[in-house]
């Protein structure tokens, strides 16, 4: 709300999900819906795993949000949310009970709760399913193609998906691209918790840090921030913002960054 963007897109995983319990996964987006509610602008969903990990999850979305996988034009621009989780994949198990302990060592134990996320990434049936291709249901598979033949002379393609598929692209992944072949776009993805930035035969291809979300792994793409987009006449201009570098026109936070006198000397 500060920003006034025209606009936001989140690129997926808004709660903590893989319940299959309808109650509590409306319990989570009442929550989160709520938050939402306080901005000045739409706000445009990307489904990631946690937020439809199961069909209970799929119907529950589709109840409150409607299509996992959508499109929309804005200035002669074309938006393209894709659904990465078509179909769900198998969670591991005790999905739901391994978050809700892990998110209770966050705070009563981080360095326990640390330990935890190492062993569960390093964890075989994990990996496996971090470097198994994603695939697309041959519906959204239509879908995608006659959007795209349908919007052939729009400015820019911006394609959002939760799982940054270009890392290990499946066969219709790879088919996704040649649609894209001879038109401007970029993709944004998430899932990683790890920012990336990769080109990609001329087209940009970016993985988000998360936005308050656990790291996954050590190095300079741990960051909370959001990214700023602005389209101009010569393609799509970004601006990475950590979220610890905003604040209002009040000043710092005193809760954050501590209390200061009126010499500007920080007191304690």
């Amino acid at each position: 709300n500060l920003l006034q963007p025209e606009f936001v897109i989140n690129v997926g995983d808004i709660i903590e999900g893989y319940s299959e319990d309808k109650a509590e996964l409306n319990a989570e987006w009442d929550e989160v819906d709520g938050m939402l509610d306080e901005l000045d602008m739409p706000f445009f969903r990307t489904p990631g795993n946690h937020d439809i990990a199961n069909e209970v999850a799929q119907a529950v979305w589709r109840d409150r949000h409607g299509a996992t996988y959508y499109h929309f034009l804005y200035k002669n621009v074309l938006f393209l949310v894709l659904d990465s989780e078509d179909p769900p994949r198998v969670a591991p198990e005790g999905m739901d009970e391994k978050i809700a302990l892990y998110n209770r060592l966050q705070t009563e134990d981080p360095a326990k709760a640390k330990e935890m996320l190492v062993e569960f990434m390093s964890d075989e049936a994990v990996v496996a399913a971090l470097g198994k291709p994603v695939e697309f249901g041959e519906e959204q598979m239509a879908y995608i193609e006659s959007v795209l033949e349908e919007n052939a002379d729009v400015r820019w393609t911006f394609l959002f998906l939760h799982e940054p598929a270009w890392e290990n692209p499946s066969d219709n992944f790879k088919a996704i691209q040649g649609l894209l072949k001879n038109r401007n776009h970029t993709f944004f993805g998430g899932h990683l918790h790890y920012y990336d930035y990769d080109n990609i035969d001329g087209s940009e291809h970016i993985t988000m840090g998360p936005a308050g979300a656990s790291f996954h792994q050590e190095g300079p793409g741990n960051v909370d921030h959001l990214m700023w987009v602005t389209m101009t006449a010569d393609g799509p201009q970004m601006g990475n913002i950590a979220l610890k570098g905003i604040f209002d026109r009040k000043g710092l936070d005193p809760s954050l960054f501590g209390a200061y006198d009126r010499k500007g000397a920080e007191s304690h």
